[in-house]
């Protein structure tokens, strides 16, 4: 007999006697107790080793911006819900105008599945909620934490409308004391066709590069100040300066960091 086909046999024998003792002793404990009651107890160890229904509600970035671009405010949050692999993940981020209107807004409900114990495949919807620009896109991407303590999130977006993009964001805190952080930032946005009614132009549309220095009063509440730097580059730039607005930008900003 070909070695390769013992070796299939014998994993198999080796398993299907595994699994008679295992069946053995359940129906062993089975019957020295109620099995309601051990049925119970199953339930219970499954749900304290990993089957718990959890939540976590994160306001990332709750913040003030001093410049001459882009809006005053700025909000980013997320949170999810479920267990240890499977969960909803809610996403939102926008900026204000002076006026107190939104120059732009998007919320994502995303379904996610741990595909490693560090990364989660994320795959859902998006809606953005620009003023006269209203478009739904599909979303697939990764969310975790690379090697070196990085925390990424990557997505690819297609619109109901047939528009490809996509959008890499990365941060590293670095802990002077236990309470004192340096969190860097960077976030590029990249297009593969030009939508000119947006004003975003194909190739890479637009980067953002900042830092922030936050102070944990309480691991749940953190002011912080910092800067922040963002550029449209190539054809984004060109639709930006047609529409008289400035490519670039340079903010000090000052702002909030809660959890729940």
């Amino acid at each position: 007999m070909n070695p390769a086909i013992r070796l299939f046999v014998l994993v198999v024998v080796v398993f299907q006697a595994v699994s008679a003792v295992q069946a053995q002793d359940d129906a062993g404990v089975d019957y020295q107790y109620d099995p309601q009651e051990m049925k119970k107890a199953r339930k219970a160890l499954r749900h304290h080793h990993g089957g718990q229904i959890n939540y976590f509600l994160q306001a990332d970035r709750l913040e003030f911006r001093r410049n001459e671009g882009s809006g005053p405010m700025l909000f980013e949050a997320q949170g999810w819900v479920g267990g240890d692999y499977q969960r909803f993940w809610f996403k939102t981020e926008g900026e204000y105008a002076e006026g107190g209107e939104f120059e732009e807004a998007e919320v994502q409900g995303l379904y996610s599945r741990a595909i490693s114990p560090f990364f989660d495949f994320q795959a859902g919807v998006r809606q953005d909620l620009e003023p006269g620009a209203l478009r739904t896109f599909g979303v697939v991407g990764f969310q975790g934490l690379a090697p070196y303590w990085l925390e990424v999130d990557t997505a690819l977006f297609v619109s109901h409308e047939g528009d490809v993009s996509a959008r890499l964001e990365a941060e590293y805190e670095l802990r002077f004391t236990q309470r004192l952080i340096f969190q860097p930032r960077a976030e590029i946005n990249l297009a593969v066709q030009d939508v000119e009614e947006l004003a975003i132009g194909s190739g890479l549309s637009t980067a953002e590069v900042g830092a922030r220095l936050r102070y944990e009063f309480k691991r749940e509440f953190a002011p912080y100040l910092g800067i922040s730097w963002t550029r449209a580059t190539g054809r984004t730039a060109q639709f930006k300066l047609h529409r008289g607005e400035d490519p670039g930008s340079f903010s000090i900003v000052a702002g909030l960091r809660l959890w729940f």
